[in-house]
């Protein structure tokens, strides 16, 4: 013991200082956290591409992307097992075959927009998993569209 009456060997944090200390350790585990789900997430990304996009640095074989542009006029071929398609997506200056098989949404038809879920395949077409049609804001369900504004504005109140 010194003259003032404590022990010089090891003292106790001040308050001030323990909460330091607690806030250094959550700031490095919320660090650390947050680089490990990056990690962990860096292959999950999928990238967004344009056709123009593809045509001037194509993704790598395998690689997830999302394919976006206009669905081209007469390019929609049906395949013989009826499940399977061939269209051509177009941006303006590019335009990238896709094969999709699968339930194909009600809303895509030629000249529509389409976001496409998949990955190029090493002959340059692109194999969709998923298609995701765009529709414009004025937008109709073909259930409402033989009715008057009045009558389908009735039928959405009765639904809601």
């Amino acid at each position: 013991m010194n003259a003032a009456g404590s022990t010089t060997g090891s003292q106790a944090l001040k308050p001030k200082h323990q909460r330091l200390v607690l806030l250094a350790i959550a700031l490095v585990v919320l660090i650390g956290a947050g680089l490990l789900a990056a990690w962990a997430l860096r292959n999950q990304a999928s990238y967004f591409y344009v056709p123009s996009d593809i045509a001037s640095n194509p993704p790598e074989a395998g690689r997830a992307i999302r394919l976006g542009g206009m669905v081209q006029e007469g390019s929609l071929q049906r395949e013989a097992d009826g499940v399977s398609i061939r269209f051509l997506v177009g941006d303006g200056a590019a335009t990238v075959p896709v094969r999709f098989t699968g339930i194909v949404p009600d809303l895509f038809v030629e000249g529509s927009g389409v976001v496409a879920e998949g990955s190029m395949t090493r002959d340059g077409t692109f194999s969709a998993t998923n298609l995701l049609a765009k529709h414009d804001e004025n937008y109709m369900p073909r259930e409402l569209q033989d009715m008057s504004d009045m009558q389908a504005k009735q039928v959405v109140a009765e639904a809601e």
